[in-house]
Parts: structure tokens; C-alpha cells; sequence
């Protein structure tokens, strides 16, 4: 197993972040979504938890045959997707992706993170508890302004150096930023990843540290970059904006699934604690290197158009 803490610092407060995290996830999965591929909520509700308290559940089924690189797809099933779960209790979250029973080619395969986010510029020391970790694991400091992200999902106008935000002013970020940049957050997140096959192991959980690496410097520059689209919106709004974004998706990759019910007011339940860990593949469609990967199909360009919250109210109404 290989355990990697990423600091990401964001010019945000936590309480901020909150909203814009989840309006920039269904954003960005709306905008990966295209007929008969793309992410399908499942499930997203209430849970409480015996230690971390009142949260949110949610289960997604991210389908994605034809967006996996050539070397994947010589090994996977026609039909596939993955699972996956989180559980948010913010300011602490676990997300666990696991494959579905499709993918049973990779039974020894997993992925579990932790995410604890604070107002600070990430110097908390050991906030995830030394005696959860099995010996020493590294630290490394992400910096959406300046950290290299891959070309292929480069765009300019969510360059943290060059973006600046007509409603808040904030931005752009120049060198140093985080040692001077008020108000400013971290998300601390501890990511463990599994694969325990003799003479890969090494080779493809360093292969897999560098995948979320870039997928977290994405995530977290598109949040700050589309701070004026969610700021000012209430925790109402966004699980609105959260819940039309979703049936849109599920609608957009032509499956037929019931209404998703989406409330911050917890329900009745059974009481369960987060799972220990389930299995992960991430994507890529750079091949590790041990894989040769052929270069055959060309990537497409495009995304479909993001629906806003607007945009979504009026084609309810026309409905």
C-alpha cells in the first residue's frame, strides 16, 4: 500500500468552499456526461454516522467504456463502470471508488481517501492521527496556481494566474500566495492506494498517486475559477442547483432512473459507519509505462454545453 497526504490551499474559507465544492462536482460531471456515458447518481441522501454525526450520502456509477485508453480497454469488459461512494460529514469526508461486479479482473485493487478541511494555509501538523497510518507516509504541497496540470485539460480562463474574480476581487495568484492571500483554506487529504500483485505493485500505485495528483489540482482550480458562478448561493441553492444538475446528467446519458431525492435535513436511518475501504480505477489515457499502450483512437475535444441553474429551471418549466 501507498499513503500520500496532498495539502491543496485554496484562497477560500472552509465555510465558502463547502458550497462551491459541491456546485463545482456537479458541474464538472455534467459537463463529462454525454448519451450513454458519463457520472449517474444513484444515491444521494441523508446518514448519520455514530462519530462523525449528520452527513450526506452518495453513490455514483461513473460509465465510461469508450473514455478509457486503448490499454485499458483491451483488458475491460465492453460494459463497465465505477462505483463511487462518499460520505460527508464536512469538514471531514471519505470517498471510496470501487468497481462493479464487471470489473472483478482487479480483486485486489483499491483506493480510500480521507479529507479533513481547515482555515489555514496547511500547516496542521498529524490532523489525521499518527496511529491510523502504518509508518512514515509523504507530504506533498499542491499549488493550483503554479503546479504543472496535464495540457490535454489546460484551460486558460481557469489559470489561477491569470483568473480574478469580478465578485469577490480575488485573484489572480502570483508567486508566494499562500503565505499572504487572506482568506485562505487547505484541504488535507490522505490517500491510500492498494494493488497487490507481485512485480506491479510499485510501479502501479505510483502510476495511480500521480492520476489523483492532477485530477485534485483540476478539481480545485475549476472551483476557484467559477467562484463567481456559486458565490452567494445558500446551502438551499446549491443542493437545488445539485439535485436539477443530476436528473439533467442521468437524462443526458440516456438512463431512466427515479427522481434523486436530495435534502440536507437527515431522515430517520439505521445508523452505519463508513466502510474501512472498496476498490478503485482511476482514469487515464496515458498508459503506465510498463503497459506500452498503443496510440490508436484520437481523444475528443469536446464536452457537452453545462447547464445552469437558470437553464435547468426553464426546461423544467417547459416540461
Amino acid at each position: 500500500m501507498l499513503i500520500k497526504e496532498y495539502r491543496i490551499c485554496m484562497p477560500l474559507t472552509t465555510e465558502e468552499y463547502r458550497v462551491g465544492q459541491l456546485y463545482t462536482i456537479s458541474k464538472h460531471s455534467h459537463q463529462e456526461s454525454e448519451k450513454g456515458e458519463g457520472v449517474e447518481v444513484v444515491k444521494n441522501e441523508p446518514h448519520e454516522d455514530p462519530v462523525h454525526g449528520p452527513g450526506q450520502f452518495t453513490e455514483k456509477r461513473v460509465h465510461l467504456s469508450s473514455k478509457l485508453p486503448s490499454w485499458a480497454r483491451a483488458v475491460t469488459p465492453r460494459i463497465f463502470y465505477i462505483t463511487e461512494k462518499a460520505w460527508n460529514y464536512y469538514p471531514y469526508t471519505i470517498t471510496a471508488d470501487g468497481c462493479s461486479l464487471q470489473c472483478s479482473f482487479l480483486p485486489k485493487f483499491s483506493i480510500y481517501i480521507e479529507t479533513k478541511y481547515e482555515d489555514n494555509c496547511g500547516d496542521s501538523e498529524n490532523i489525521f492521527h499518527s496511529d491510523k497510518i502504518l509508518g512514515d507516509h509523504e507530504v506533498s504541497f499542491l499549488d493550483i496556481a503554479f503546479d504543472e496540470i496535464p495540457e490535454r485539460y489546460y484551460r486558460s480562463l481557469e489559470d489561477p494566474r491569470f483568473f480574478s474574480s469580478a465578485k469577490t476581487g480575488r485573484g489572480p495568484l502570483r508567486e508566494g500566495w499562500r503565505q499572504h492571500t487572506k482568506p485562505i483554506m487547505c484541504s488535507y487529504k490522505l490517500v491510500s492506494v492498494k494493488f497487490e500483485v507481485w512485480g506491479l505493485q510499485t510501479r502501479v500505485e505510483q502510476f495511480v498517486h500521480k492520476v489523483i495528483r492532477d485530477i485534485l489540482l483540476i478539481g480545485h482550480r475549476q472551483a476557484f475559477a467559477w467562484v463567481d458562478e456559486w458565490c452567494g448561493m445558500t446551502m438551499e441553492d446549491v443542493r437545488r442547483y445539485e439535485q436539477e444538475t443530476q436528473e439533467a446528467t442521468n437524462e443526458l446519458i440516456g438512463l431512466v432512473a427515479p427522481a434523486i431525492s436530495v435534502s440536507e435535513v437527515a431522515q430517520p436511518t439505521a445508523t452505519h459507519s463508513a466502510p474501512a475501504s472498496a476498490p478503485s480505477t482511476p482514469l487515464s489515457d496515458e498508459a503506465p509505462e510498463f503497459l506500452a499502450p498503443p496510440k490508436t483512437r484520437p481523444r475528443k475535444k469536446s464536452a457537452p454545453e453545462t447547464l445552469t441553474l437558470p437553464a435547468l429551471r426553464e426546461r423544467a418549466g417547459a416540461e
